[in-house]
């Protein structure tokens, strides 16, 4: 079972200039998978062509086998989750429990099956102190943590994550781990689009590089991140620990600060 989007193009309406073209990829359950790549590249239209909010010009998209033009973005989004890179763009309710409940009770589960959803949410994103905050009285990174919460109670096999180190500091990076982990306990899979290569590198087995409106590269992160001529392209630089290893002649590849460290030490010995 796998996201499958073969040879898809999409231009906005009322517009000729293509934001995608031809651009394939799968998705499959369980997998943990990066896009990265320069503002531009059609990487947040790709996964919102995932994920039902706009439909291909041209090309095809299935989730499980469910072509996605045939669906409306509200049946994709049960399969396919979607947390913005900024919260207030989904955040409706003026209540943190009535905005994860709403989903669920929009779908009529039962009354303990909602509890059970809701207090696993809160658990794992770590927002149980705000339950009685206004949504919008949140800081802004912890915010963001409710947009994920009410994604992690749908419970999509699918979810992805829109930048979602942007305005984190060390709680909150540590907490996208501990919902990754969760995620991925459960089988499900986890893209994330990110200009964080620490994170990205730290967290994430297979990159897909995109540039030109297009998959440049696809494969694992070892590989990817020291692929220069990929790398430049797209106009990413490699992790910070990559960069110094490369800088200090050290062979091997580097891609954080464990790593270095032990590199260091063998070049030593």
């Amino acid at each position: 079972m796998a996201i499958k989007v073969e040879n898809i193009t999409f231009s906005y309406p009322d517009s000729s200039v293509m934001a995608v073209e031809n651009v394939s990829m799968t998705i499959e359950k369980g997998e943990r998978v990066a896009i990265i790549g320069q503002n531009g590249a059609g990487k947040s239209t790709t996964v919102k062509l995932m994920n039902n909010i706009y439909k291909p010009t041209r090309g095809r998209i299935t989730v499980d086998g469910i072509d996605t033009k045939e669906q409306t973005t509200a049946q994709i989004a049960s399969h396919v989750g979607y947390v913005f890179q900024n919260p207030n763009d989904q955040i409706f309710n003026d209540d943190v429990v009535r905005e994860i409940e709403y989903v669920l009770r929009y779908w009529k589960l039962p009354k303990e099956e909602i509890r059970r959803r809701r207090e696993e949410a809160i658990d794992v994103t770590g927002i149980r102190p705000y339950l009685e905050t206004h949504p919008f009285d949140i800081p802004l990174p912890i915010r963001k943590f409710l947009t994920i919460a009410v994604v992690v109670a749908v419970s999509p096999d699918y979810v992805i994550l829109d930048e979602p180190t942007a305005g984190q500091d060390l709680w909150g990076c540590a907490q996208l781990k501990t919902v990754m982990d969760y995620l991925q306990d459960k089988g499900k899979a986890v893209l994330t689009i990110s200009h964080d290569m620490e994170y990205v590198a730290e967290n994430f087995d297979r990159i897909i590089v995109m540039a030109h409106k297009n998959v440049i590269a696809d494969g694992n992160k070892k590989d990817i991140l020291y692929q220069p001529d990929v790398l430049k392209e797209a106009h990413v630089k490699p992790p910070l620990s990559a960069q110094i290893a490369q800088a200090m002649g050290i062979r091997g590849k580097v891609l954080n600060l464990k790593e270095l460290a032990a590199a260091v030490n063998l070049e030593k010995q």
